[in-house]
């Protein structure tokens, strides 16, 4: 029945086995509740959903009158890793055999039984969760004195297994003020383990951070009982009682004195959250009618501290319990305790409404299906490898290396977030060519990182494509190479369906693109991405052997700049009139540069520009291109005549001789 009602409260047990005159239940707990490994939170939740009085092994122990600062002082080189760090000394104690009560309660909970001062420090972490360490003071204590510390590179310790274990510096290290004595939270070192010369006897119990332990165990191949419980989070309030405990029953079973007082480092204390419950708000959610009063008797029965505020009651949360951080976990307890099958069931009240897409999700949904016409979409992880950004031959100093790293990766290759997109998709070009997929084009909308100095990281909603090779070739049309102007047109067509006018390219050196073959967009003068031959460097770093053009846009930037308004003309009943121009311009000169300067000495009635040649070679003076244009004239009011049309084309041809010293052919 009890397994029953804790696994109807939250905590699973999967099983029941009754061993001589012992029961012992099989927990499956879920990560947020690694205090339930601690027999005394245990208890409490059975007190809890029972209401049996909750009985706490009361501490009672003897010291004698020197001081623990005589014996040992306790200093914590890095406070990241260990948030808290304790140490007590029994001297003249006797190790012996544990009594039989003792070795049946370790066996029982898959322990196997050393001595009693050993199996001492297990029990208790059985009991309160909290892993301890008891050290042989006289071996490891020759300068009074234990450091925590990181380890240093090729740093060695033989552990209690009798593995020599050769550590790097993220690693945390218990040390004499030397040598390394223990692997803090995973295991002791072999030279000052409890044997059976053991006389005098430090004993440890501390706060480790979990990241770090589970680290250490991982690449150590070293996992224990201590680490387990290390990971998943101890109390760093609750080390002293665990150690108060521990000396109690050292004393009582291998006799011994304790020194006065305990060494304690502790420089940043944690304090109990306080919490505002609502409990209105518990019942609006719940869809009960518990009263203030029930909600504080349940609280009080988890040991949470409770007064009243108005109408509202402020909970403080033991520091145990760090997985009750919202009023909500509050609430959620409440609903554990009242019992989920009390709760009635109910149908939501009130009325639906349809659901809809905003303007900034019908952006993002218009921007894949334009891109979607032309290419495939592919989505890559957000984890990328350090390596990516090198084969890019970033600059040390660029904003696209400043990266938030994972503090626990799965691999290398997916240690950082990436800063943009386009490494992913020269690695999807690369896997590509490399299984024989040629001819390929490929965009991606995803999100990037930058860390911040506070909070969250920021994140930035990019989108980007890629193409190498050529295009299909069917009955329609014939092969066309998808190089950077084929990639060009993709997205001046992709801008100006999604609203977004005075689109310019600007030549600019861009980090990965190709010197002299990539550009800045510009939409009113506000950079939104960049355009451009992928650099042949970064493509030998890819194994790509194929020419790639690539964009990269800032999706959220060009949000803000599109024009949502739709102009529209009636159809002129006029002639539209063609005149083609060829010019020579200097090989710096780029062909935006050209279009711009048509385009506003062209009158209203020019409604369009188009290169259809460019050449260098013979007849061409060296330093200098051929680029010739197609100009589209539509009148609305009346039929143009010959001398109006070379009016306005003579007057394009004099604006491009004077801004860019451009020549007709």
């Amino acid at each position: 029945e009890l397994a029953h009602r804790l696994t109807m409260a939250g905590i699973a047990i999967e099983g029941v086995e009754n061993v001589d005159n012992d029961v012992i239940l099989d927990l499956d707990l879920t990560p947020n509740r690694g205090d339930c490994l601690g027999l005394i939170n245990l208890a409490r939740e059975v007190s809890a959903i029972t209401g049996n009085e909750l009985k706490i092994p009361p501490i009672n122990i003897k010291e004698n009158d020197e001081d623990i600062s005589d014996y040992v002082e306790v200093e914590i080189a890095d406070t990241d890793l260990c948030k808290r760090y304790t140490a007590r000394v029994i001297k003249n104690v006797e190790i012996k055999p544990s009594p039989s009560w003792l070795q049946e309660a370790l066996i029982n909970s898959g322990i196997r039984p050393i001595n009693n001062v050993v199996d001492i420090t297990n029990y208790v972490m059985l009991e309160t969760n909290q892993p301890l360490h008891a050290f042989d003071y006289d071996l490891m204590n020759k300068n009074k004195k234990v450091l925590v510390r990181r380890a240093k590179d090729g740093e060695e310790i033989v552990t209690l297994d009798g593995t020599k274990r050769v550590l790097n510096n993220d690693m945390l290290v218990i040390t004499d003020g030397e040598a390394p004595i223990a692997l803090a939270g995973v295991m002791g070192g072999l030279d000052s383990e409890i044997n059976d010369n053991t006389v005098n006897v430090l004993l440890e119990s501390a706060a480790f951070a979990g990241v770090n332990i589970r680290k250490t165990s991982r690449l150590l191949g070293l996992r224990s009982e201590s680490s387990m419980r290390f990971e998943k989070g101890v109390d760093v309030n609750g080390v002293i009682y665990a150690s108060n405990r521990a000396a109690q029953l050292i004393q009582e079973l291998a006799g011994g004195e304790i020194v006065k007082g305990i060494a304690d480092a502790y420089p940043e204390p944690v304090k109990s959250a306080v919490i505002t419950l609502r409990p209105e708000r518990v019942n609006y959610l719940l869809g009960t009618d518990i009263s203030t009063e029930q909600m504080e008797s349940y609280l009080h029965s988890l040991d949470f501290k409770v007064t009243r505020e108005g109408s509202n009651l402020l909970v403080e949360v033991p520091t145990y319990r760090p997985d009750i951080e919202l009023e909500v976990d509050l609430i959620e307890e409440i609903a554990r305790l009242y019992g989920y099958a009390n709760i009635p069931a109910t149908l939501p009240v009130g009325n639906t409404t349809q659901g809809g897409l905003n303007s900034y999700q019908k952006f993002k949904e218009k921007a894949v299906s334009i891109l979607a016409r032309n290419m495939h979409e592919v989505i890559n992880y957000s984890f990328i490898s350090p390596t990516m950004l090198d084969n890019l031959l970033l600059a040390d100093d660029s904003e696209l290396r400043n990266v938030v790293k994972i503090a626990n990766p799965l691999s290398e290759e997916q240690s950082i977030m990436r800063t943009l997109l386009l490494p992913g998709l020269l690695d999807n070009i690369s896997r590509n060519l490399a299984r024989k997929n040629e001819n390929l084009s490929f965009f991606e909308m995803g999100t990037v990182f930058f860390p911040k100095e506070e909070g969250l990281p920021e994140e930035r909603l990019k989108i980007a494509a890629v193409v190498c090779g050529t295009s299909e070739n069917n009955w329609l049309k014939h092969k066309i190479t998808m190089d950077f102007f084929y990639l060009k047109g993709i997205l001046e067509n992709f801008l100006h369906e999604l609203g977004l006018n005075n689109i310019e390219f600007v030549a600019r050196k861009k980090p990965g693109y190709h010197p002299g073959r990539n550009a800045a967009i510009l939409c009113n003068g506000v950079e939104i991405g960049v355009i451009g031959e992928v650099h042949p460097l970064v493509l030998e770093n890819f194994e790509i052997k194929d020419k790639v053009s690539a964009f990269e846009l800032e999706l959220d930037e060009m949000y803000k700049l599109t024009t949502r308004r739709v102009m529209t003309e009636s159809i002129t009943k006029y002639p539209s009139v063609e005149r083609d121009i060829a010019i020579l311009v200097s090989k710096d000169i780029t062909s935006s540069q050209i279009v711009k300067t048509i385009r506003d000495n062209g009158t209203d009635i020019l409604r369009d520009v188009v290169v259809f040649d460019v050449y260098t070679g013979e007849q061409v003076p060296e330093g200098y291109k051929s680029m010739a244009f197609k100009l589209k004239l539509q009148p609305t009011e009346k039929t143009l005549t010959e001398n109006e049309i070379n009016d306005i084309v003579q007057n394009i041809l004099a604006a491009l001789e004077k801004d860019l010293a451009a020549k007709l052919r």
